[in-house]
């Protein structure tokens, strides 16, 4: 089967941006920097994971805020979405706070699993993690509108370390329920 432009166009993005989650997750994992890491005991790890997190927090204001300043200065969206059809950018802006939410709510989750149930050296892929996310909503926000190929890598660089991450978690649980 042949692929189209577009999917040839997706496939890059998602390959950079696998490559670059699989670099960031696990290379820190392996480097296990001791600076990056807070004390082994759980309610450390967890205000660590946290304390990143706020990042992604920030960013879902940002974009809840972007909506809301369209939504203000253009009279045929000032309704909401509920009320109106909406503009093509309302429904854009609409699209990308949708999806920030949902990657927002996985990865936060993943981060403060994977704060209590990995070795703590590995606690310093949260914040490569973080960086990631906060680097791929800007390039999935600046791409929108440009197709899928544009938003890929900024979709890729959200998503896929949020998987790798519960996958080494799920992968890990046997070897954590022995010790």
């Amino acid at each position: 089967m042949a692929l189209t432009s577009k999917q040839t166009g997706v496939l890059r993005g998602i390959v950079l941006g696998g490559t670059l989650t699989i670099i960031g997750v696990i290379g820190v994992g392996l480097w296990q920097p001791d600076a990056l890491v807070p004390a082994d005991e759980a309610g450390s790890r967890l205000a660590f994971a946290l304390k990143w997190d706020l990042l992604l927090l920030i960013v879902l204001a940002v974009h809840i805020g972007i909506l809301a300043r369209h939504r203000f200065f253009t009279p045929v969206d000032i309704d909401g979405g509920g009320l109106t059809s909406g503009t093509t950018k309302a429904q854009i802006y609409q699209s990308v706070l949708q999806n920030t939410l949902e990657q927002v709510v996985l990865a936060i989750g993943v981060h403060l699993v994977w704060a209590v149930s990995l070795p703590i050296g590995w606690l310093a892929s949260v914040p490569t993690a973080v960086v990631l996310f906060v680097v791929g909503r800007i390039l999935f926000m600046a791409g929108y509108e440009r197709g899928a190929p544009a938003r890929a890598l900024g979709f890729a660089m959200t998503f896929y370390p949020s998987v790798l991450m519960l996958i080494i978690i799920i992968v890990n649980a046997p070897m954590s329920r022995q010790s």
